[in-house]
């Protein structure tokens, strides 16, 4: 099995190194790409030296297998076809081509036959909030059909990247020491604040998103729910966090719902309010499962239901995700 990953310097590149290496992926032949800033930086990988080698239009993704990608839609569109023209799946973690229609979008736990079918050669790796959520909506939509879902995101710094986590860790210490501090990767300071915007906004008033939130959760689930999302950005590191609301066809007690997420993959249940055990980023970040608590009975509809959840979003919302999606292929013979 020779392996790629592309975009190896950065955030998600270094947790594809991490994961790979926790489960034992597979591994014969190891190859690492990035940009001209990255090219030459070294990482070692199960006691070896590994170079990273820059990324260009050529023959070098030649004898690939697998191709973990994460270096941003940008360049996701531009190489797409040199990663793929001899045949490496490419699993790419960008927004690029999440919604085409000839590209899967693939969360293992939800729909994982769908990885099968890839008429250009890549799969898509979900927005992390959204795998996060349908990890979380799929025990429950086998209960009963989901009609609608709100859902409020926490996110932490991590989801814009190595550079921002670290922006925030400095921010915190300029404020500490009474200085301005440095804002680079956000709208505004985030240490001691949160931000009520995660990337651009579009017409209607949602960002993208939210959006992503909206249109990727009925891809997934190949699911007519409508999805009602507000996007957070808070002082936290590592892990995200989201309140999801959810509205099914029949009313569902927290007992069942708890008892399916309990028995679902991927899934983590800590609800015993009684004793103040729920997930915290503080917790789960580092974890694969994503964290469940706060199941409870929606006072406001009926039908519904809501509950609160945590997960790493390097881990589980990018890199885990997609070395599942490698995993699954291997393990039906699809590559």
């Amino acid at each position: 099995m020779k392996v790629a990953i592309v975009g190896a310097s950065g955030a998600v590149g270094q947790e594809f190194l991490r994961v790979l290496d926790e489960r034992h992926f597979p591994i014969d032949e190891l190859v690492l790409f990035g940009s001209q800033r990255s090219a030459g930086r070294t990482y070692t990988f199960r006691g070896k030296d590994y170079q990273v080698q820059l990324l260009q239009h050529n023959d070098d993704f030649k004898g690939v297998d697998i191709a973990f990608v994460s270096a941003g839609g940008g360049t996701s569109k531009e190489f797409a076809d040199t990663i793929t023209k001899h045949g490496a799946v490419m699993i790419d973690n960008s927004s690029a081509f999440r919604m085409d229609k000839d590209v899967p979008l693939v969360v293992p736990e939800c729909n994982a036959e769908d990885a099968l079918n890839r008429p250009r050669g890549i799969i898509a790796n979900p927005n992390c909030t959204t795998i996060m959520m349908v990890v979380c909506l799929q025990p429950l939509e086998k209960l009963s059909h989901i009609r609608r879902i709100h859902v409020a995101s926490y996110q932490a710094a991590s989801g814009a990247g190595a550079a921002a986590m670290a922006e925030l860790e400095q921010q915190y210490r300029e404020v500490l020491d009474g200085k301005p501090a440095t804002v680079n990767k956000f709208a505004y300071q985030l240490a001691y604040n949160v931000i009520p915007q995660i990337d651009v906004f579009t017409d209607n008033g949602y960002t993208k998103e939210e959006m992503k939130m909206f249109n990727e959760t009925r891809k997934i689930m190949h699911t007519d729910a409508a999805c009602s999302a507000m996007c957070v950005r808070v002082p936290s590191l590592r892990s995200h966090s989201e309140a999801v609301w959810v509205e099914t066809e029949r009313p569902l007690s927290p007992e069942e719902a708890r008892q399916a997420m309990s028995k679902a993959e991927g899934i983590t249940v800590i609800d015993d309010p009684a004793n103040q055990k729920y997930p915290m980023p503080l917790f789960t970040a580092g974890k694969d499962d994503v964290f469940v608590g706060r199941i409870r009975k929606d006072l406001a509809n009926e039908n519904g239901l809501t509950f609160w959840l945590c997960g790493d979003q390097i881990k589980k919302g990018a890199a885990l995700n997609a070395v599942q999606i490698a995993e699954y292929l291997i393990r039906v013979g699809n590559i």
